[in-house]
């Protein structure tokens, strides 16, 4: 006799439940190999959806927020590694020090990692110190001109591919960097706009240029050879823009105006 629709149901049910454990626990195995998801992040006051900053409670970010929650759907805790900017996360991708990040990807960046979907499209420019004559691209990039970036970044690259007569310099801090403009020690600072408009409000008399030479893409990463990883944070990723996580995270960590763009 064939057997009842419920007793089917109930079958397909107990056989779900029986594969999910084996399922989540080679995903966990993969992405969470010491029984924490160890999330990258890079420390400066810059903000944005890259940057995370130093609290007292501990850590504040949208990455931050991105792998508390992260860490939650997975079961197990989180642990924030840190570092002083984006190449440093890359140069640690192959060593197996953290599970998952959140960076500006690029494409040697890809050969370094593995990208999930782009939740992030900034403006990369440039601010000029106090009194300088420079007001566009053409003026800034003359000989003897000095131009700051955050080392090893994508827009450090951008901005070395950009500028064919000024100088960059790449220095491993935000903060380092801006003591160099306020003292006028540099001419400019190449990285995004938005966060250049807030320090133009820190440094009277900067000015940001109006012209962009990059559109910079933030996207989630896990590093290579983790393709169960990957399709996790992709899906997550896509769940927590749709479901209000991301716009959240914005929100908590001064980006309440800022629109998410995603590709």
């Amino acid at each position: 006799m064939p057997r009842s629709l419920p007793s089917a149901l109930a079958g397909l049910v107990l056989a779900a439940l029986v594969a999910m454990p084996a399922l989540a626990d080679g995903l966990k195995e993969e992405i969470a190999p010491t029984g924490r998801l160890r999330v990258a992040i890079a420390i400066s006051p810059a903000g944005g959806a890259f940057w995370s900053t130093k609290t007292e409670a501990g850590y504040a970010g949208v990455p931050v927020d991105l792998g508390r929650e992260m860490a939650a759907q997975l079961g197990v805790a989180v642990e924030y590694v840190v570092h002083q900017n984006s190449g440093q996360i890359t140069d640690a991708a192959s060593k197996g020090t953290w599970d998952v990040t959140w960076l500006p990807k690029d494409p040697e960046r890809e050969t370094m990692m593995m990208f999930g979907p782009v939740y992030e499209v900034a403006d990369a420019t440039y601010i000029v110190k106090a009194g300088s004559s420079v007001t566009n691209f053409a003026t800034l990039d003359q000989a003897g001109i000095k131009v700051a970036a955050v080392n090893a970044t994508t827009t450090m690259r951008g901005a070395i591919a950009h500028l064919k007569n000024a100088k960059v310099t790449g220095y491993q801090t935000y903060d380092e960097i801006f003591g160099l403009l306020k003292s006028g020690e540099i001419d400019a600072f190449a990285l995004s706009r938005d966060q250049l408009n807030k320090m133009a409000q820190k440094i009277p008399g900067t000015r940001v240029l109006d012209e962009t030479f990059k559109k910079t893409v933030t996207a989630v990463a896990v590093p290579l050879g983790h393709p169960q990883a990957l399709s996790f944070v992709t899906r997550f990723m896509n769940e927590a823009t749709t479901n209000g996580t991301l716009r959240k995270a914005y929100d908590n960590n001064g980006l309440k105006d800022a629109p998410i763009r995603i590709e």
